[in-house]
C-alpha cells in the first residue's frame, strides 16, 4: 500500500506537469504510454498461446499519432483503413504462423489501444491558441478539457468504490468483475455528475451540460475498466504489466480513462456544434 500511495502522489506530480506543459512533451508522454499499452496486450494475448501482429501494430500506432499530433483526421482514418488492410495480408501471407483469428485479434487492439491515445493527443489540442478565463486564471481549452476528463474518470472510480463498499449488494458484472456493483455504480454517475460539473463551472463551462459530460464519462469509464477486466480474464493474466509500481500496467492504470478521453472529445465537437457549451 505504501508503495502505491507514493507512487500514485509521483504520478499525479509528474501528469500535473506534462498536461500543463502540453505541447510536444505531452504528445511524446502518449506516445510512449501508447507504445507501452501495446506491447502489454501483444504480451497478454502471447501469453494464452496467440502471437499478434506486433511490429505491424507498433508502426501503425506512430502514424496513428503523428496523424493526431499535426491534426490531420483525413490521414487518420488513412491509416487505420492501411494498417487493417496490412494485419489482414500478413494473414495471407503467413497463413501457416498467423492465423485469422490473430489478426482479427491485433486489429481489436490497434483500433483499441491507438484510437484512445490518440484521441488524448487530440483533445489536449482541442481548439488550439483558445484560452478560457477560469477560476484559476487563463488556461488552454485543450488543457481544462483533460483535466475534465481525468478528474471525472478518478471520480467515477473513486465514489464508485466508496459506494460500493458501504451499500454494494447486487452484482453489476460478477463474472467479468466480482467486486463490482448496481450500487457502487449508481454513487460514481452521481459522484461523477456532481464533481465533472463542480470542474466544468470552475473552467467556465455551462454546468448543464458538464452534468450530462459527468452522466456520459461515468458509463463509459466504467466499461473501459469491464474491457480491459474481460481481457485479462480471456488472456488468464492478473495485471497487464509492472512497469507502475503497486498500480499495474499501463492498461491496468489507463483503462478507463482509454474510453472517457474520446468521449469527452466528441461530446465537446457536439455541443460546440448546436453551441450549447
Amino acid at each position: 500500500m505504501k508503495t502505491r500511495i507514493i507512487t500514485g502522489v509521483i504520478g499525479i506530480a509528474v501528469a500535473a506537469f506534462v498536461i500543463q506543459t502540453g505541447g510536444l512533451l505531452f504528445a511524446v508522454a502518449v506516445l510512449a504510454l501508447m507504445l507501452i499499452g501495446w506491447h502489454e496486450y501483444a504480451k497478454a494475448f502471447k501469453a494464452h498461446g496467440e502471437l499478434l501482429a506486433y511490429f505491424t501494430g507498433m508502426l501503425v500506432l506512430l502514424l496513428m499519432w503523428g496523424s493526431a499530433f499535426y491534426r490531420k483526421p483525413e490521414i487518420f482514418i488513412f491509416v487505420s483503413l492501411l494498417g487493417t488492410f496490412a494485419v489482414f495480408t500478413q494473414s495471407v501471407l503467413c497463413h501457416r504462423t498467423f492465423t485469422v483469428i490473430e489478426a482479427c485479434e491485433s486489429i481489436a487492439g490497434i483500433v483499441y489501444v491507438g484510437f484512445a491515445f490518440s484521441h488524448l493527443v487530440l483533445l489536449r489540442f482541442f481548439g488550439s491558441g483558445e484560452e478560457l478565463d477560469t477560476f484559476f486564471g487563463s488556461l488552454d481549452t485543450g488543457c481544462a478539457l483533460i483535466w475534465i476528463a481525468l478528474i471525472g474518470t478518478w471520480a467515477s472510480d473513486t465514489f464508485a468504490y466508496f459506494s460500493g463498499s458501504a451499500f454494494g449488494k447486487n452484482k453489476l458484472c460478477e463474472a467479468i468483475s466480482p467486486k463490482k456493483t448496481i450500487e457502487g455504480f449508481i454513487g460514481g454517475v452521481i459522484g461523477t455528475m456532481i464533481s465533472v460539473a463542480i470542474v466544468g463551472h470552475l473552467f467556465s463551462f455551462a454546468v448543464i451540460p458538464m452534468l450530462g459530460l459527468g452522466f456520459l464519462i461515468a458509463l463509459v469509464a466504467t466499461m473501459g475498466d469491464l474491457v480491459e477486466s474481460a481481457i485479462k480474464r480471456y488472456t488468464g493474466i492478473k495485471d497487464s504489466g509492472n512497469i507502475i509500481p503497486g498500480h499495474g500496467g499501463v492498461l491496468d492504470r489507463f483503462d478507463s480513462v482509454m474510453f472517457s478521453v474520446p468521449f469527452v472529445y466528441y461530446f465537446t465537437l457536439f455541443v460546440r456544434y448546436f453551441d450549447i457549451l
